[in-house]
Order: structure tokens, then C-alpha cells, then sequence
């Protein structure tokens, strides 16, 4: 396993680190998905997760990323299960989590200083390796300064970490700029730790160009790196996107390595930069903790060659005007029943498809994509609750209208 010469408590960083936020669930789906009954009912498979987490210990990958908000509140506990049952001395291992106050009742200090400790419980340990401050730029700066600076709660962060009870502070990047750009104008007063950003071979050039309220991801790296701040790397895959078939990019991937996955691809990409710490993957199953544990170990950086194939894939991708949806559900649940991921996962499929599809075809695919007693897309009614919690700021009542506007097309289509 590739590490990386970033030292924490004396420990170097496996290049491959652990998501906890898509846990296998005994039905063979995953924690964070949605059903007609909300996040899914379904157990976690806590067997399977402990399995997983031994394997990954035993290949040598040592960073674990959790969440209080992941997997239904239940990930923590889940992670901390499997690290305890693992064999692995607590010294052996990382543990990241997150103060993830999103909601106005979270963010009182008291508030977040219970999630706090009880973080420390589910995952059983008196200390946290590195804490987050998450998704600093979500719902925008004046949200970000009640979440943390007007409550007190990066001061109680930074006395968390001079009292050993957190031995690195960072924070996790997404939305408004003006968060990250005074977190950074701060780094002197806080000494940023490390930072986690998403990057990936798409957002490297153009995650401004899908959304102007992005920064790109050549941007943040190269100002982390500047200020020798370590970077974790959050959706290398675009949420699953950049590891789904989609003939655009295999038509410049393939030829260079018929046997890689087009997963790999992407996450080699993320793992040739010399400032990155540690590329986190959400691996449900068990046959993506082996390929990516192959991937990485050791690590093959991508060469010049390469990096300009991958700039290709990107703009070939782009062209398809695909949503940039990750399915991380956090526009989820819609108060009016919608299954928003599933929703725009459709399009993209139908987007990226290698062949157009009739729209026969489209609306079979539809109506097995999207159950119909999840409600689709004409049962929209623009309210906008959503919208303020997508990572990656979709205007999601408009995306939702153009499909809707769409599926009538194909239904007439149907008809004629």
C-alpha cells in the first residue's frame, strides 16, 4: 500500500482511505440510499462491514472518514464496531469525523459539543485523530459563521486539539467560496491541519464551468500545497459517476489500458499529486475494496500522456450536459415525496448512454428507475427546499422540471 510521508502521531497515511458514508445493508444496497420509507430500512450488514474494515487493515490502508450525519446517524457506530473487532491497536489507525451541525437546533455549543462526545463513544475512543468542521461552504457564508464562529465552536475546536482530545483540525470544502477563502485567510490563527476538498480529473479544470459558485480543484490544491496544508480527497469517482460505463470516457481510456476499470482512472488520477494525503472511496461491496486496494498498492501516477487522455475524458463528458448529482441524498427527504437522486441518476444514465434509446425504451427504464409510489417528477412543486443543501448547487427544482418536461415528450412520442 502506497503511503504518504504526512505524519500523524507518528504514523504515515495509506494513499487509500475508507468512506463510511455508503455501508452495506443486509439487502445488498447501501446506508445512504432512499426508499419509499425513507433512508433504507434495511440493516446495516455488520458482519460484512467488520470483514471489509479487517481486509483494509490487513492491506494496509489505515484512514477512516465518518460522519455523525452518515448512514441514517448509525456509521459511526458501525465504523467503530468493526475498528474495535479488528485486532488493530487504536495507535495503528486514524479516525476522522466530523462536527456536522447542519441543522439550526445543532448549532448552540452545547449542541455540538454532545455530538462531540458521542461521537467519541460510537466509535469507541477517547480521542479523534482528525476533526472536521463539515462542508464549511454548505448553505452559504452567513450559515458557515452561525454554524461555527458566531456559536464558538472552531474556538472549542482549537481547545479540543491543544487539550490531545482531537490531534488535528481541518475542515471539509464544498459551496461558498468565501467559506474556504477565510478559512484559509485564517490558517495562521488556526493552523489548518489538513483540508478536504472533492477533486477528481473533472473537477481538476471545470468544476467552475459546471457551476460558477465552484472553485476549481487545481485552485484548491494549488493553495493548500502552498501553504503546506495536507489534502484529503472526497468524491474522486463523482459519487459513482466516473466508475458507471459511459462511452464517452472509455473511448479515450480504453485504448490507453483495456484492462483498467474505469474507476481506476480516476482514482490513480487523484493519487498523482504529491500533496494529497489520502484518497477517500466509499466501497460498498467487497470487490471494490480489493480492486482498490490493488490500485494502490503500490500506486501507478498517471504520466503526462495519461493526464491529457483524462483532460479529454473530462471535456467529452461535459459535452454530454450531464447533472453534476452525486447521489449523496442530502436534498433528501423531499416533503412532497420525490426520489430526487434517482430522479437525475436517470438522466445522466439515458445522457451517457452508448446508444439513444427509444421512448419506448426510456420510459420503461424510467418507470423501473423510479417507483412510481416514490412520486417522479411531475409531482415537483418548485418549492426549493432542496436546492440550499446540494453540495454541489444544483438549482434542483429547475433540473427536475426540465425532466419532467421531457418524460412528457417521450409519453407523446409513445402515443404517436
Amino acid at each position: 500500500m502506497t503511503t504518504r510521508r504526512f505524519e500523524i502521531d507518528g504514523k504515515k497515511v495509506s494513499l487509500l482511505g475508507y468512506g463510511a458514508m455508503r455501508l452495506p445493508t443486509v439487502d445488498g444496497g447501501h446506508a445512504n440510499a432512499w426508499s419509499k420509507a425513507g433512508y433504507s430500512s434495511s440493516d446495516i450488514d455488520q458482519e460484512l462491514v467488520n470483514r471489509q474494515i479487517k481486509t483494509l487493515i490487513d492491506s494496509g490502508v489505515n484512514y477512516f472518514d465518518t460522519s455523525p450525519a452518515y448512514c441514517r446517524g448509525l456509521s459511526e457506530a458501525s465504523l467503530g464496531e468493526a475498528l474495535a473487532k479488528s485486532g488493530a491497536k487504536r495507535s495503528d489507525y486514524i479516525v476522522a469525523t466530523k462536527l456536522s451541525n447542519f441543522a439550526p437546533q445543532q448549532f448552540p455549543l452545547d449542541e455540538c459539543k454532545k455530538m462531540f462526545e458521542n461521537s467519541l463513544k460510537c466509535l469507541r475512543t477517547d480521542y479523534i485523530d482528525n476533526y472536521l468542521l463539515h462542508s464549511i461552504g454548505n448553505g452559504g457564508f452567513e450559515t458557515f459563521s452561525k454554524r461555527y464562529l458566531e456559536n464558538g465552536a472552531l474556538e472549542w475546536c482549537a481547545g479540543l486539539r491543544r487539550d490531545g482530545r482531537i490531534r488535528n483540525l481541518g475542515f471539509s470544502y464544498h459551496g461558498d467560496p468565501k467559506a474556504f477563502e477565510w478559512c484559509i485567510g485564517h490558517h495562521g490563527e488556526y493552523r489548518w491541519d489538513f483540508c478536504q476538498i472533492q477533486m477528481n480529473y473533472v473537477d481538476w479544470l471545470h468544476a467552475k464551468e459546471v457551476n460558477e459558485r465552484n472553485l476549481d480543484a487545481k485552485y484548491l490544491y494549488g493553495v493548500l500545497s502552498s501553504l503546506k496544508i495536507p489534502v484529503v480527497i472526497m468524491e474522486p469517482l463523482l459519487g459513482g459517476r466516473l466508475a458507471r460505463y459511459n462511452y464517452a470516457i472509455a473511448r479515450e481510456l480504453v485504448p490507453l489500458d483495456p484492462e483498467a476499470s474505469l474507476a481506476r482512472w480516476a482514482l490513480r488520477f487523484c493519487g498523482t499529486y504529491p500533496g494529497v494525503m489520502t484518497v477517500l472511496s466509499g466501497m460498498t461491496r467487497m470487490e471494490h475494496i480489493e480492486e482498490n486496494i490493488e490500485t494502490f498498492s503500490p500506486l501507478k501516477p498517471c504520466s503526462d500522456r495519461e493526464l491529457a487522455a483524462l483532460e479529454r475524458a473530462a471535456v467529452a463528458m461535459l459535452k454530454q450536459n450531464t447533472i453534476p448529482c452525486n447521489s449523496c441524498n442530502y436534498c433528501m427527504p423531499c416533503p412532497y415525496g420525490l426520489d430526487i437522486p434517482a430522479i437525475l441518476t436517470f438522466r445522466n444514465r439515458m445522457l451517457t448512454s452508448e446508444r439513444p434509446l427509444s421512448a419506448k425504451e426510456a420510459l420503461a427504464e424510467y418507470r423501473r428507475d423510479v417507483p412510481e409510489e416514490l412520486r417522479r417528477a411531475e409531482h415537483c412543486t418548485g418549492c426549493g427546499r432542496c436546492s440550499p443543501h446540494c453540495p454541489q448547487s444544483i438549482d434542483v427544482p429547475k433540473e427536475i422540471a426540465a425532466i419532467d418536461a421531457w418524460i412528457d415528450t417521450l409519453v407523446d412520442s409513445e402515443i404517436k
